[in-house]
């Protein structure tokens, strides 16, 4: 199964010429699921991303829109690997132990926010994965996005890919 992950895209209707870059859309063409960690704060892009893949997304701290749409926390099996969503995951000084804590049974934990991509281990075995920002990189050298190849409760593939075009 193929898994694309975003988060902190924050596209917004007030700001016409933000946009998803075309090697993100090309990512997300070739999905079969799509998990939004957060602040894409707006219904209809959403439903955008909807129209490429089953979508599974969580409350961003811009996602103001969308209270009571998305919830804080999120916890799915996908290809039987347990996966754990939040947007915020707090400072990277004891983030592993929090989300070990917050989601004990994840094999993976997904999250966002600070717009740095992250794919690292956490404890024991989970797997800690920020996909970055496709439209905002901040003080990150480019524009990213995750891709996830997962299979028969195995995470196969992890990576994150630059989608600066």
């Amino acid at each position: 199964m193929r898994v694309v992950v975003t988060a902190d895209t924050h596209l917004r209707r007030d700001w016409p010429n933000r946009r998803l870059p075309a090697a993100a859309l090309r990512w997300l063409a070739r999905a079969d699921v799509i998990l939004h960690a957060g602040d894409i704060t707006q219904a209809e892009h959403l439903e955008r991303f909807g129209g490429f893949a089953p979508v599974h997304a969580v409350l961003g701290n811009n996602d103001r829109e969308l209270v009571g749409a998305l919830p804080e926390t999120l916890e799915l099996t996908l290809a039987g690997v347990r996966i754990g969503m939040i947007h915020d995951s707090g400072q990277a000084r004891g983030r592993s132990r929090r989300l070990s804590t917050r989601f004990p049974d994840a094999d993976l934990v997904v999250f966002g926010h600070s717009h740095v991509p992250v794919d690292a281990p956490g404890e024991g075995d989970q797997r800690l994965f920020n996909p970055g920002s496709p439209t905002e990189r901040r003080r990150m050298p480019h524009r990213t996005i995750g891709v996830l190849d997962l299979a028969e409760g195995e995470i196969l593939d992890a990576r994150i890919e630059v989608v600066d075009d």
